[in-house]
C-alpha cells in the first residue's frame, strides 16, 4: 500500500471513540437477520424512570418558584433519535449494574436524511453521576446500569435518550474472528504493548492467543484487535487509544461490506447473545427498513478538545477529563448534533452542574483561551 494510499485510507475513517462501537456495524450489518433477535438481552425501559432534558429543567424551575419555561430546550431535536451505545468490560457477560462502562457513545439518527453523527463522551469526564454525586461518568454504568447512565447523559447534557444498545469485549473479538480478521497498520511502539495485553485479554475470555512479530500492515485476529483496541501507555495516552479504536472499527466496517450471508449469521449467532438493548423489537425492524440509507457524516468527542482539562486529583479519582465551563461544551454539543439550535441555551440544570464541577476541580474557563 503506498503513502497516498494510506493517507487516503486514513481520511476516510469513521471515527468512533470506542472499541465497542462494533455496536453500530452489528445495526447497520447484522440486525436484518431478524430471526437471530429472540438471542438479544431485551430489557424494555419506562420513561418514568429516564431523566431527560425537560423534565430535569421543569422540576428545577418549580422547586426554585420558577414556573417558566424554556420550550427551545428541546425543540431543536425533534425529528431525531438519539440512542445511548454502551461498550462494557464483560469479563463475566455481565451487561448491567456491576459493570464498567470503558464506552460511552451518543448515535444521533436524523430521521429524514437518515444522518448519524456519533460523539463519544471521554469515560473519564468528570460529571454529575445521574444521582447528584460527582466522578468519572463511567462510574454510572457500574452503579446503576443503563438507566443510571442514561440519566447521566441526559443530565449533564440536555439529552432526551431513552434507548441503549450495550455490548462487551468478546463481542467485538467474534465479530473479528467471524470477518477472517482485520488489516491494521501497527508500529514498533504498540508491538510489545498489544502482546501484553493479549495476555490479559485471552485470560478474561477465555481464549488462547498467538503472538504477534511482526510491524506493518498485519491482519489481526479477535484477540489481537482487542489489545491494540486497549493501548494507551504510548504518546497521546487515552487520546491515542481512541485513534487506533478508530482503525479498528473501521476496518471492521471495511471487512463487513463484503461479508457474505453465512459470515454475517456467522457473527450474528456469535454476537448477539452478548448484546442487551431496549429497543422492541418493533423499533428494530423500523431502523431495518431504511438500513440501506444510513450513514455515518460525522463523529466527534465530548469535552471537546477546546473546552476541556486533565487533573490528577487523590487516588480515589485520578486523572480526569474536566469540561471547562460544561455550559459552553452543551451548546457546541448541541450545534454539532442538531445543526441549527434556534434560540437554545443550556438548562439551568447544565448550569449548576457545571459550576459544581468547577468548584470542586478548582478549574474555570479562562476568558479567551477556551481553558
Amino acid at each position: 500500500m503506498t503513502k497516498a494510499q494510506k493517507k487516503k485510507r486514513k481520511q476516510k475513517k469513521i471515527a468512533i471513540l470506542a472499541v465497542e462501537a462494533v455496536v453500530v456495524v452489528i445495526l447497520i450489518v447484522a440486525l436484518y437477520l431478524v430471526s437471530k433477535l429472540d438471542y438479544i438481552h431485551k430489557d424494555e425501559i419506562d420513561e418514568s424512570e429516564i431523566v431527560t432534558n425537560r423534565n430535569q429543567e421543569e422540576d428545577l424551575l418549580v422547586s426554585e418558584g420558577d414556573i417558566k419555561f424554556n420550550d427551545s430546550l428541546g425543540g431543536h431535536m425533534d425529528g431525531y433519535r438519539n440512542i445511548a451505545l454502551f461498550g462494557v468490560d464483560a469479563r463475566n457477560n455481565n451487561l448491567g449494574k456491576g459493570a464498567r462502562s470503558d464506552t460511552i457513545i451518543i448515535a444521533s439518527i436524523n430521521e429524514e436524511t437518515k444522518e448519524i453523527k456519533l460523539v463519544s463522551v471521554y469515560r473519564d469526564t468528570y460529571l454529575n453521576l445521574g444521582t447528584d454525586k460527582y466522578n468519572k461518568c463511567n462510574s454510572a454504568y457500574a452503579q446503576g446500569g443503563p438507566r443510571q447512565a442514561i440519566n447521566m447523559l441526559n443530565m449533564n447534557m440536555d439529552l432526551n435518550i431513552t434507548d441503549y444498545v450495550t455490548v462487551g469485549w468478546a463481542a467485538v473479538a467474534d465479530t473479528v474472528d467471524a470477518l477472517g480478521g482485520i488489516w491494521i497498520d501497527v508500529d514498533e511502539v504498540e508491538l510489545g504493548h498489544l502482546n501484553n495485553y493479549q495476555v490479559e485479554t485471552s485470560q478474561s475470555l477465555g481464549r488462547d492467543y498467538t503472538k504477534l512479530t511482526q510491524t506493518g500492515l498485519v491482519r489481526l485476529d479477535g484477540i489481537q484487535a482487542v489489545s491494540y483496541c486497549r493501548i494507551r501507555y504510548t504518546a497521546g495516552d487515552d487520546f491515542k487509544r481512541a485513534e487506533r479504536q478508530r482503525e479498528v472499527i473501521q476496518a471492521m466496517a471495511e471487512e463487513a461490506k463484503k461479508a457474505d450471508p453465512a459470515t454475517l449469521d456467522k457473527i450474528a449467532n456469535a454476537v448477539f447473545p452478548k448484546t442487551a438493548t431496549s429497543l422492541k423489537l418493533s423499533e428494530i425492524l423500523d431502523l431495518l427498513k431504511d438500513i440501506g440509507s444510513y450513514e455515518i457524516v460525522d463523529e466527534s468527542g465530548f469535552p471537546f478538545a477546546e473546552y476541556r482539562a486533565t487533573k490528577t486529583w487523590s487516588a480515589s479519582i485520578g486523572d480526569a477529563v474536566l469540561p471547562v465551563d460544561l455550559e459552553t461544551n452543551v451548546l457546541e454539543l448541541h450545534k454539532f448534533l442538531f445543526g441549527d439550535v434556534g434560540d437554545y441555551t443550556p438548562s439551568r440544570a447544565v448550569q449548576n452542574y457545571g459550576a459544581i464541577i468547577s468548584s470542586d476541580s478548582g478549574v474555570y474557563k479562562q476568558e479567551g483561551s477556551g481553558e
